[in-house]
Parts: structure tokens; C-alpha cells; sequence
């Protein structure tokens, strides 16, 4: 099984190198595309010349958001599965087994990390916790799943199934759009528990409550409509 691991970098060069070094040391056999979104620091410098064959590098000219980095990701994987890795370090390639194992065995057709089920992680950020039940529960209320973990950023699923989401949403509106196309395609979907080590903003995270705002109007607008 050949994966497809899609990075979605803008302004990453703090952490471009680490992240790429433990993909590229999980073992299986994989390409990876780091679509870079108008980055303005030293991300494509460093991708380009990381040095490794297995590494595709795509450039967008100027900043469009995760969804549009997403979708140039989607159109160029040629691997059997795909895996949304973000370009931080808050998510952890070592769980890629546990992410690949429901679709490996034939139970999944797409699987979803969940930072709230067990597994170890960074303690931070009450409010933020609190906006992504709300928002979970909200959605799992409009597609009929039972996610603990709509907002994650390990998503995984067959090429097959990527192909067939045609996302509307450039920016962070992208993960419930996700999910609810997911839903609307009757996907088999396991969620399995993943380690995270969130980001304070100071270390750059970019997510805010605005674009908490944004997701509760994706939720409702991809519930019924495409």
C-alpha cells in the first residue's frame, strides 16, 4: 500500500525539516506533496532542498488557506491512500499505524485521529476544547456520526474516496466539509486515539475563534447542500 501524505506548509520553517524527517522515517512506502501556501520565511528553501526523491514540492503563489492547499494535495496523490499531516509538530507520524490499521484490515474507508480518547497530550487551552465539542456535537448532530473529534487534522482515506470530495472551502472550513461529505458518501469511518502536542500562539498557532465562527457556518451549510 503506497501512501500519499499531504503537508499543507505556510510559514512552517521552524518545523518544516523536523516533520519531514519523521515521515520520512515511518518505514512505509509513501510520497510525500508539501503544497506550500505563499509561505513568505524559509519553507521552500528547506523542502527544496531537503534532498529526497519522494518528496514533491507544489507552490502556490500567494496564501489561500488549508482547504485550497488540500485540494492541489488531493488532485496530485498517486499513492492508495491519502494522510492529511499538518506542517507543525502537533500530530505525530509515529501513530500512523494505528490511523492505517481499520483501512489496512478492510473495516474503514476513512479513519480520523481523535485527541480526545486516551492517548497522551499537551494540556492547554480550555476554551478551545470546549469550541471543538460544541462544534463536534453540532456536527455529528447534521451527518449522523458519533466523531469525539470533528476539528482534527489526521484525517486519512482511500485516494478513491479523496477523488471524489470536491471541497468548496480554501481555508480551516475545510475539516467539517470534510466530515460531511464523508457522511453524504456513506463512508465506512473509524476514529482511532493519537497523541498531540498542541501549540501555544506564540510557538505559531494560527487557528482562532474566528475561525471557530466560520466552521459552525460550514457545518450548517454542508449538512444540505454541496
Amino acid at each position: 500500500m503506497k501512501l500519499s501524505v499531504i503537508i499543507p506548509a505556510y510559514n512552517e520553517a521552524a518545523t518544516i525539516r523536523t516533520i519531514l524527517d519523521r515521515v520520512m522515517g515511518t518505514g512505509y512506502e509513501l510520497e510525500v506533496i508539501v503544497v506550500d501556501d505563499g509561505s513568505v520565511d524559509e519553507t521552500v528553501s528547506i523542502v527544496e532542498n531537503y534532498g529526497d526523491g519522494r518528496i514533491r514540492l507544489i507552490k502556490h503563489t500567494h496564501n489561500q488557506g488549508k482547504g485550497a492547499a488540500l485540494c492541489t494535495g488531493f488532485k496530485e496523490a498517486t499513492g492508495d491512500v491519502i494522510i492529511i499531516q499538518d506542517a507543525d509538530l502537533e500530530y505525530d507520524p509515529s501513530d500512523y499505524p494505528k490511523l492505517l490499521a481499520p483501512i489496512e484490515d478492510g473495516r474503514a474507508d476513512a479513519v480520523m485521529g481523535s485527541r480526545f480518547t486516551g492517548e497522551a497530550q499537551r494540556v492547554h487551552f480550555f476554551w478551545h476544547f470546549v469550541g471543538n465539542k460544541a462544534l463536534t456535537l453540532l456536527s455529528n448532530m447534521t451527518t449522523n456520526l458519533n466523531l469525539n473529534d470533528m476539528e482534527v487534522g489526521y484525517k486519512v482515506m482511500k485516494t478513491e474516496i479523496a477523488r471524489q470530495i470536491e471541497l468548496k472551502s480554501r481555508d480551516f472550513r475545510c475539516e467539517p466539509e470534510i466530515v460531511a461529505k464523508l457522511a453524504r458518501l456513506k463512508c465506512r469511518i473509524y476514529e482511532v486515539p493519537i497523541t498531540y502536542a498542541g501549540r501555544s500562539y506564540e510557538e505559531g498557532k494560527k487557528i482562532t475563534w474566528v475561525d471557530g465562527v466560520k466552521a459552525l457556518g460550514a457545518i450548517l451549510r454542508f449538512a444540505w447542500s454541496d
